[in-house]
């Protein structure tokens, strides 16, 4: 593993410190039934500073004052052949200072004892209360260590500030090692949407297209679903959240399947619907003509200098008028978007940040108002994703009812307007309707 983009971004954290300690903790394992643990997965926050992979583990920095150099200090639990032989390899305080770039490394077991040592005489803690209460117990202990010491000349960290901030504002633009991993990310979640589209037909289950999709994201590499997948047909396709994926595909439903891969910690997030039988019907081809050029408009509003909310005005703008043009909606445009009254068949916001997290750490307004909104640059990795999702009611063409229709992709933000990362997903109602008709590597 390249260790070089982990110690540079701590490198940059301990630079926007200047002073003070950070303490960053990495997520516990949990059990899923009794003494069975589900998968384990590092804390975003502390796998971007870390890459380090193991449970129990906490990095400490400290940053240089008077003339000391700035460390990295790991602290992670003890090697220990026994416990291998049952869980697995484990680093240890010896060898993981030269595996991960660390400065200094010790057991788990001395973390409690050796902050106060570290906090002493620091102008100031970063660390993120208030996210976890056993480890705000911890931390509160530590600095009540210090203050315990008065007397001897030792003082406590005078100011806490939230470490989390700092290092969300350096997750909100990726390097060259998170773009590359998101590009492959999305590559592997391309070709499993390929393979639904292959695979869908009536009379088949939810759950079993789904089971193609963990099939591909395993067989490529990667090591988990980026968040539970959405296999919803008919109806199913108007609840936003659906993931009982349970029902039987049948002759005329679309199939909307929301489904990302996770690779080394980075989530792809992409959205298709497609008829199960592979043709669209006239009223699913206008609703899903109209979220794409809806999704059309939105990407052509990404770029650098816009704002993260100008994708979502262009966006409804497209669907606002398109529901006046189908009887869905009565009024005007700006009408219909001032009252909000798309909002019946399109309630969600067009996007979000994209990144270790599938809603990725980073504010979305950077001010008050309209006008706060957080500006564009180089380097951001956002979704795009409008939808249209019409339930029956008496004053909806009935042609329409059930129908659910989002697309989504993955863009990077470039110097000159972006790239949709996950652009090998069919998305034209030619492209997919064709695909479907080749089914040789079903």
């Amino acid at each position: 593993m390249d260790i070089s983009p982990f110690r540079q971004r701590r490198l940059s954290l301990l630079a926007q410190m200047g002073e003070g300690v950070a303490v960053i903790p990495t997520a516990p394992e949990r059990l899923r039934n009794r003494d069975t643990s589900f998968p384990y997965r590092a804390d975003s926050y502390f796998h971007y500073l870390s890459g380090f992979p193991e449970p129990e583990a906490v990095l400490v920095l400290v940053a240089g004052k008077g003339g000391a150099a700035a460390q990295s200090i790991l602290f992670c639990r003890d090697k220990d052949v026994d416990k291998e032989i049952w869980d697995g390899f484990r680093h240890g305080p010896e060898a993981a200072p030269e595996a991960f770039g660390f400065d200094a490394a010790h057991s788990i077991k001395e973390f409690d004892a050796k902050l106060p040592e570290l906090l002493a005489d620091q102008p100031t803690l970063w660390f993120s209360l208030g996210h976890d209460a056993a480890w705000d117990a911890r931390i509160t202990a530590a600095l009540n260590a210090v203050r315990a010491q008065t007397r001897t000349g030792k003082r406590a960290p005078a100011a806490i500030r939230d470490v989390r901030t700092a290092i969300d504002e350096m997750r909100l633009v990726k390097d060259g090692h998170e773009i590359a991993l998101m590009r492959e990310a999305a590559a592997i979640a391309c070709d499993a949407h390929r393979r639904a589209m292959r695979t869908a037909r009536p009379g088949r289950y939810e759950y079993e297209i789904e089971a193609e999709f963990l099939h591909e994201f395993r067989r490529r590499g990667s090591q988990f679903p980026a968040y539970s997948p959405i296999v919803a047909a008919g109806a199913n396709a108007c609840v936003l959240h659906y993931v009982e994926n349970n029902r039987q595909l049948q002759d005329g439903d679309l199939l909307l399947i929301d489904a990302g891969c996770e690779l080394d910690g980075y989530a792809s997030d992409i959205t298709r619907t497609f008829p199960v039988n592979g043709r669209f019907s006239g009223p699913q081809a206008d609703i899903y003509d109209l979220v794409l050029d809806a999704q059309s408009a939105a990407i052509a509003a990404i770029r650098p200098g816009a704002t993260f909310l100008d994708p979502h005005t262009a966006a409804v703008r497209v669907l606002a008028q398109g529901m006046i043009d189908l009887k869905l909606l009565e009024g005007s445009v700006d009408g219909v978007i001032e009252s909000e009254g798309y909002k019946r068949f399109y309630m969600h916001r067009t996007g979000h940040w994209l990144g270790l997290d599938v809603h990725d750490a980073g504010e979305y307004k950077e001010g008050p108002g309209d006008d706060g909104w957080r500006v564009l640059v180089p380097g951001m990795m956002l979704t795009v994703e409008p939808g249209c999702y019409i339930r029956p009611a008496d004053d909806v063409p009935q042609a329409f009812w059930n129908i659910g229709v989002r697309i989504e992709d993955d863009a990077l933000v470039t110097t000159d307007g972006c790239d949709i990362i996950t652009d090998t997903a069919p998305k034209k109602i030619a492209d997919i309707e064709a695909l479907m008709r080749d089914t040789t590597h079903a």
